[in-house]
């Protein structure tokens, strides 16, 4: 070795190789919370150790250097596994063999595909690997020889090297949150559920703001109704039951700071925490909490401001389009209420069919959404009699053969009033307005549909509407005893009506019977 190493005072001859058992290659250095880690991979052990004394003082942009030790290109393969966040690899050309070095540069460039991480090429052998053919071949970031181990070239090179790595990865982490914005902002559209929504939010903002799933944090999202703050959706060190008021369960910090986004309706943004403010042009007003990071940078509060942005336009047309939903579902169960009304029923019998169906649709195996639908729309089920004439519709007794057949076109005329709507809801109801007297055997009207080529939502309809039938007194009957009715049930089970839901319907009896009580034909609509 060149006597060349020794121009730095600093370096002393007796002390070039390792003798202490925590120093020989293959040791890491006591981890530290901020520090960048260096690998060696040299097969001279007094490289090591003239590297680490020289560096041994070494600090950049606030933190140390921590090192790893190889004396092969097999152990540093190894190593660069274990240690996928190495910012700098110093790295000799000749090792087991005569190109080691070269060999892993295209290892990690090309088989860990790792762009990241900085390579310094040392050799003392330049004519082996000459800097000019090295420097155009391979994705190395500088080539020294061995002989420029003065602290001063090697601080140098150390600086530059670790100041592209922090930028290249500072670029990185900026690309992975814009990526995470273009995801965010093409799913929470999506996400019509107030308290779903809220939730996607917070783990959207956990992400960008580079919080590890375990970390210690705070999450909230909370809306304001009225006095009072009622927590919408949380996460991280504070779960708790959905609808609690913010006061009962937040410490004063975290509820202070949400109660004064709301006094001055805006946005704070604190080192350690986050406060968003949200007001909807309707008037309703969110606010999104979050701490548990150190600190964040100019870039992630611009992403931030970014997403806050979406989520703003987000949970406007979310309110908008419950107020859209609120009033259809208000349309569609004051029509179901003028049509029992007109045929003389009581407005508690479309109320009472909606719960059944919701009770049986649930049992059945449909999903929320599907059985929410159902329960909204079923209502609507005899919006035809409109069009019936009066003196069919309330005729004390039995009806004609001429008479019940205009009866039965009060499933055409609901179909054709509801069919046009481009809304899922109003869809809906047209299918259970034309099919809910469809008979499982085929025997039904208007069109004679037989098993399951009557839609589920009928076949559901059907058998809720035909329950609080006979349950009810009508202009032309008494009400059924409950014994007879599920005699009657078991007598049609696969004849009127489909036989799974039947036995679904009597398995469920108490609580059919819980909701006829719930809804008696005593209250007031």
């Amino acid at each position: 070795m060149s006597d060349d190493r020794l121009s730095d005072p600093v370096l002393d001859e007796e002390n070039w190789f390792l003798d202490d058992e925590d120093e020989q290659p293959g040791a890491v250095q006591t981890d530290t919370e901020n520090y960048w880690k260096i690998i060696i991979a040299d097969d001279e052990p007094e490289i090591h150790y003239v590297t680490k004394l020289v560096l041994s003082d070494f600090e950049f942009d606030g933190k140390k250097l921590q090192f790893v030790s190889a004396t092969s290109a097999y152990e540093a393969e190894q190593l660069l596994a274990q240690h996928p966040d190495a910012a700098l690899i110093l790295l000799d050309v000749v090792m087991e063999e005569e190109d080691s070095g070269l060999k892993l540069v295209k290892y990690i460039r090309e088989q860990l595909r790792n762009s990241a991480i900085r390579i310094i090429l040392r050799t003392g052998q330049p004519g082996q690997a000459p800097e000019k053919l090295v420097i155009m071949e391979y994705d190395i970031n500088d080539y020294k020889e061995k002989t420029e181990l003065t602290s001063q070239k090697l601080f140098t090179t150390i600086v530059a090297s670790l100041r592209s790595y922090r930028d290249i990865k500072v670029i990185e982490s900026n690309k992975t949150g814009l990526e995470e914005i273009i995801q965010a902002s093409s799913t929470i559209f999506e996400l019509q559920s107030m308290k779903k929504f809220a939730s996607g939010v917070l783990t959207q903002l956990v992400s960008i703001a580079h919080l590890h799933k375990n970390a210690l944090h705070c999450s909230l999202a909370v809306t304001k109704d009225g006095s009072d703050i009622f927590i919408l959706a949380a996460s991280g060190d504070f779960v708790v039951p959905e609808s609690h008021k913010l006061r009962d369960v937040a410490n004063d910090t975290i509820a202070d700071d949400i109660e004064r986004s709301f006094a001055e309706k805006t946005s704070h943004f604190h080192n350690d925490r986050l406060v968003i403010y949200v007001k909807s042009k309707t008037g309703i007003e969110n606010v999104i909490y979050l701490n548990g990071f150190q600190s964040l940078s100019e870039w992630d509060r611009y992403l931030i401001e970014i997403y806050c942005t979406n989520v703003t336009i987000a949970f406007e047309n979310i309110y908008l389009n419950r107020e859209i939903e609120n009033t259809q579902k208000e349309i569609i169960f004051t029509l179901g209420e003028i049509t029992e009304t007109r045929s003389k029923e009581t407005g508690y019998h479309v109320k009472r069919v909606a719960e059944y169906s919701r009770l049986l649709a649930l049992s059945y195996g449909l999903s929320e959404e599907e059985t929410e639908t159902l329960r909204l729309a079923s209502p609507m089920h005899d919006v035809g009699k409109v069009g019936i004439p009066d003196s069919i519709l309330n005729k004390p007794g039995k009806l004609t053969a001429e008479e019940f057949e205009i009866m039965k076109t009060h499933t055409t005329i609901g179909h054709s009033m509801l069919k046009h709507s481009q809304i899922k809801l109003l869809n809906a109801a047209a299918i259970i307005a034309h099919q809910h007297h469809e008979r499982y055997d085929g025997t039904g009207y208007p069109n004679g549909l037989r098993g399951e080529d009557i839609h589920i939502y009928g076949r559901i309809t059907a058998l809720a509407d035909v329950f609080d039938a006979l349950c009810s007194e009508r202009v032309y009957k008494k009400a059924w005893e409950l014994p007879d009715i599920i005699a009657l049930f078991k007598e049609e089970r696969g004849k009127h009506f489909d036989p799974v839901l039947v036995d679904i319907f009597l398995a469920d009896m108490d609580g059919m019977v819980q909701i006829r009580n719930e809804y008696s034909d005593r209250k007031v609509f």
